[in-house]
């Protein structure tokens, strides 16, 4: 009778070469069990505990991973990929240190690769040091160009820190990279569509969601997708099937997180406030925990339940306070750009030189600008639902512009008549060049840029864009700090700007001090429009915009939110909002945190005053 256990040398290789096989075809089980059986009569062959651990690691087994992992560095102590498994399999198990050394062990033991560099570098992202982390997948893509994976995180490091552009560098032709699961092109998709650049990546979108993946990150990645494009039942019932064909020994706070925002959207908001709680308990990162206390800060203020929510909106800043600085070093609010760019305005003598001459107004972007959370997505999608107007989301254009300003030698904004008209025409067609890059513009129609805090580049859009018409969206201050400190925004000189009321009143009275130092002098296309007499008067406050736009006037201008719900992808906080019917239920919504606003009313008492807002 023959045996069960390998007699031979060439028996044993033929049972892991057929595991192989089977690994490459998910047939884990059978894999696992020929490992076993070679182990069981070569207790330490290297190649059956190498697939061993690439199994156990694939299952989600971590623990058993690292022990024999960890058995393969002590066995053969000078084999670089040994040191890089076990950095791998360290990694989920939060023994970030354990897992860096190790992979430093391997880069000491032999040349660089791109699979060790992707995993140092989600390693640092992980440990929230950003910088190491872009050092670390730069080198990897120099190694492997079309790595998927690489470039997933590469970009995602860069969206972490504010480095949108090179984000976007970073995705361009992602469809011909070199993907190793679908999770990364579902990755890079989320990605996209959180930099408002989706518009490239509907078709496959569609093909993604036709046959979606049902167990794994993949899966749970696709449900977000779902639930981003306003298809909460398609996600509810993606995220029960997932529970069925996935389970989970422990709770993942992702899946929790998925489901309490499916919840929130539905109204059922103590549902939620149950399912954000539970998830918190599984994130013991301090510096990650705010992703969950934003939302539960959030739920706490549907539920009427506000002392609760301003307390857990102080945590969630104190967390994502210390993911910036991790991430990118101490700064304070005085060295972000929001102050830089606004410490002096133009010279008059400048000014007078700039000319007249530019683009006519039907040739020129019409701008939103404001203060984040005063009602510009809201403006956005009223101008993009008219057929002569498109919207590119929220894009960092005419800071590009500025930033190639300076790049030249000329101070901003003090020198921008030192501009030459070729000058102009050149930073005017990247400009454009841009735009065409984040939205198919069909002829005919003007672009709508909707960046809210464009409002301190008023200079900039000025020298490029004359005749431009520049809506001023104005809300009561303090219902706009408010709903500032209940966001979580990406953006790390946002965050910091939003990390307690008071300096958010200090950069709000700035930003809204300078636009109006400088008009004045610049005279900008302006209009002002108040957030409370949208709400209140919707139409007539509609049909007076399409006027000073000079629109002939559509009635789809009247249904944003069917508009916003049918355009899929709204990369800023507001897209669940957005696509609500227009409602004045948070017009004074600060009263019930009126006592938090005693050190920033000082602050905002000029604004009050100037827009007439109540002062008591």
């Amino acid at each position: 009778m023959s045996s069960i256990y390998p007699s031979s040398h060439s028996e044993t290789e033929a049972l892991l070469a057929l595991a192989q096989r089977e690994i490459a075809a998910g047939q884990l089980d059978g894999a696992q069990e020929k490992c076993l059986r070679v182990l069981s009569t070569h207790k330490h062959h290297p190649a059956a505990l190498e697939l061993l651990g690439t199994i156990l690691n694939s299952r989600g087994r971590y623990e058993d991973a690292v022990r024999v992992f960890n058995a393969l560095t002590l066995l053969q102590p000078r084999i670089a990929r040994h040191w890089e498994n076990l950095g791998s399999v360290l990694r989920p198990t939060a023994r970030r240190e354990q897992a860096r050394a190790a992979f430093e062990r391997a880069l000491q033991l032999a040349p660089p690769t791109p699979e060790l560099l992707y995993n140092l570098g989600v390693l640092q992202m992980d440990r929230c040091d950003h910088r190491a982390a872009y050092l670390a997948l730069r080198d990897g893509m120099a190694l492997a160009p079309a790595d998927g994976r690489l470039r997933w995180a590469f970009a995602q490091c860069c969206f972490d820190v504010a480095r949108r552009e090179e984000a976007l560098e970073a995705l361009e032709g992602w469809q011909h990279f070199e993907m190793p699961t679908i999770e990364f092109s579902v990755l890079i998709i989320q990605l996209l569509g959180m930099l408002a650049a989706v518009d490239p990546a509907e078709p496959a979108v569609e093909r993604l969601l036709a046959n979606p993946p049902r167990s794994g990150r993949a899966a749970l990645g696709c449900i977000t997708i779902l639930e981003r494009l306003h298809r909460l039942d398609e996600a509810g019932a993606a995220l029960e099937q997932l529970e069925l064909h996935d389970p989970r020994l422990e709770p993942d706070p992702d899946r929790l997180m998925m489901s309490a925002v499916l919840a929130s959207r539905g109204g059922r908001h103590e549902e939620a406030y149950r399912g954000l709680m539970r998830a918190l308990s599984y994130q013991k990162d301090a510096a990650h925990r705010h992703r969950l206390q934003f939302p539960l800060a959030r739920t706490c203020d549907a539920l009427g339940r506000y002392e609760e929510a301003f307390a857990v909106a102080e945590e969630a800043h104190r967390s994502q306070v210390e993911f910036v600085e991790l991430a990118q070093g101490k700064a304070s609010i005085e060295q972000s750009q929001y102050w830089m760019l606004t410490a002096s305005g133009c010279d008059s003598r400048d000014v007078a030189t700039w000319g007249a001459e530019g683009p006519t107004a039907e040739k020129s972007p019409i701008f939103i600008v404001g203060f984040p959370r005063s009602g510009t997505t809201l403006l956005e999608q009223v101008l993009d639902s008219h057929p002569l107007l498109q919207s590119m989301d929220e894009q960092g254009l005419v800071l590009r512009a500025v930033t190639e300003i300076t790049n030249r030698g000329i101070n901003y904004p003090s020198e921008l008549g030192i501009l030459s008209d070729s000058t102009l025409d050149e930073v005017r067609a990247a400009y454009w060049e841009r735009a065409r890059k984040r939205v198919r513009l069909l002829p005919g129609r003007r672009l709508v840029d909707k960046v809210p805090l464009n409002l301190i580049f008023v200079p900039m859009i000025r020298r490029l864009f004359p005749n431009a018409p520049i809506i001023v969206a104005i809300r009561h201050p303090c219902d706009t700090l408010l709903s500032c400190f209940l966001q979580h925004f990406a953006s790390p000189p946002l965050a910091l700007a939003c990390r307690d009321l008071t300096t958010l009143a200090r950069v709000y009275s700035r930003s809204f001090g300078f636009w109006y130092a400088q008009t004045p002098l610049l005279r900008p296309r302006s209009y002002e429009l108040r957030y409370e007499s949208l709400t209140a008067d919707f139409d007539s406050e509609v049909h007076k915009l399409s006027t000073f736009l000079g629109l002939p006037w559509d009635d789809a201008m009247l249904a944003p939110g069917a508009h916003a719900r049918a355009k899929g992808f709204i990369s800023t906080p507001s897209y669940a909002q957005v696509i609500e019917p227009i409602s004045s239920r948070s017009v004074n919504r600060w009263r019930h945190y009126e006592r938090h606003f005693i050190e920033a009313l000082p602050i905002l008492m000029p604004w009050m005053e100037r827009w007439g807002y109540a002062v008591e």
